[in-house]
């Protein structure tokens, strides 16, 4: 029989419900859709009859089936196994139907066939890998611009409410912000954002729980509720980013909580005010928490009468040997020592002595003397104002 001959014979048997039957059995076998095969069998079919190569529309056709596989969630490794499966199942029952004891065509046929395997699971990988690429992209950026919408607090609530529910939020509840920021260059936030969340669901939940990385810090959204027994968040992610890079030192800060869409975003303009502040006052410990800093919030809503109050008490301190930096630092951390000279010495790496000359020439430059009530609470606000203009290292607003 002459090849054409073979041809013609095959192809009419192949009108019948055989290549269906190939496709039920391999998608029963990977447990994956038939209709994801598409026309891949007919492929296979035509190059054991003929050694046809498939044209680019062909592999175009393949790589629809892939972007829809990947689009309907079809894992990726069930998808190559319906593929392999069907050219295998095509192939073993392929013979029976040429029954033909010609080598040189079984060979031939078996070689146009793997070329064709090739060819289509490459175009099929391919568009599958792309489209999930776009989908991750696409969820990225929209999980950016809700967390952007939902941090600014200026959004359509209606809307952000709706946007929400993907992401397991319930706005009608109590949540709370924490940020966490640190000076290492080595870091990367999205990295640490990524491990970080894992410890956060083990802790608080996979509902009402949020890690995003915005510009330079780690954002955290927890729920808080009167009878859930929760860490402080501010404590545990101190922790947990401290074990995961012991060598760098980061700060964390936390809002107090609220209820709403508004009340997320108040509680994150207070982790961010704390930090600011945190940093402008040197805080000692790591985590900083909003309700902490209200006194230095109230200090720093009347800038004019701060001003006024540090130039009228502290600047005299210029005239002193070595400026009013040193003298400045003493008082901050006599006051933070609970006003005893000896912790403060200890602090300070000084000896008492040197602590208690120190104060003597603030209160002969200032008039101010930290033995008299009125006179150390003078001192110790104007000392909190000065840290928040960053006084002296910057000059007094005029």
């Amino acid at each position: 029989m002459s090849p054409s001959d073979r041809s013609r014979r095959l192809r009419g048997k192949l009108k019948q419900d055989w290549l269906a039957g190939v496709a039920r059995t391999a998608a029963a076998d990977a447990d994956a859709p038939a209709d994801l095969l598409g026309d891949y069998l007919t492929l296979l079919a035509e190059a054991a009859i003929s050694g046809a190569r498939p044209n680019e529309d062909d592999l175009a056709k393949v790589g629809a089936d892939g972007r829809r596989a990947a689009h309907d969630g079809v894992a990726p490794g069930r998808a190559v196994n319906l593929y392999l499966s069907a050219a295998w199942r095509l192939w073993r029952e392929l013979p029976g139907v040429v029954r033909s004891s010609d080598s040189e065509f079984v060979r031939g046929a078996a070689d146009a066939v793997l070329q064709v395997v090739g060819d289509a699971v490459a175009a099929f990988v391919e568009a599958y890998q792309d489209e999930r690429r776009e989908a991750i992209r696409w969820e990225e950026a929209t999980r950016r611009e809700f967390i952007d919408d939902l941090l600014r607090g200026d959004a359509d609530v209606a809307r952000l409410v709706e946007r929400a529910e993907p992401f397991g939020l319930d706005l009608t509840r109590v949540h709370q912000i924490a940020l966490a920021t640190t000076d290492a260059a080595a870091v990367d936030p999205q990295f640490t954002a990524t491990t970080l969340e894992r410890a956060v669901v083990t802790e608080f939940g996979d509902r009402e729980v949020l890690v995003a990385t915005k510009e330079d810090l780690l954002v955290v959204l927890v729920p808080v509720g009167e009878r859930e027994r929760k860490p402080d968040i501010g404590d545990f992610l101190r922790r947990e980013l401290h074990r995961g890079s012991r060598r760098q030192r980061w700060r964390v800060a936390v809002g107090r909580p609220y209820a709403g869409a508004y009340g997320i975003a108040r509680s994150y303009e207070e982790a961010r005010e704390a930090l600011v502040l945190g940093q402008r006052l040197q805080w000692e410990s790591d985590v900083i928490h909003a309700s902490d800093l209200l006194v230095f919030r109230v200090l720093g809503r009347d800038q004019a009468a701060m001003v006024d109050l540090v130039r009228a008490v502290l600047t005299p301190l210029q005239h002193a040997r070595g400026g009013a930096e040193p003298l400045l630092e003493t008082l901050e951390v006599y006051f933070a020592s609970g006003a005893v000279a000896t912790e403060a010495a200890r602090r300070l790496h000084l000896s008492v002595r040197a602590v208690t000359y120190r104060l003597d020439r603030v209160r002969d430059l200032t008039g101010y003397d930290v033995a008299q009530a009125r006179d150390a609470f003078i001192l110790q606000t104007a000392t909190m104002g000065a840290r928040l203009l960053e006084w002296p290292a910057s000059p007094l607003p005029a």
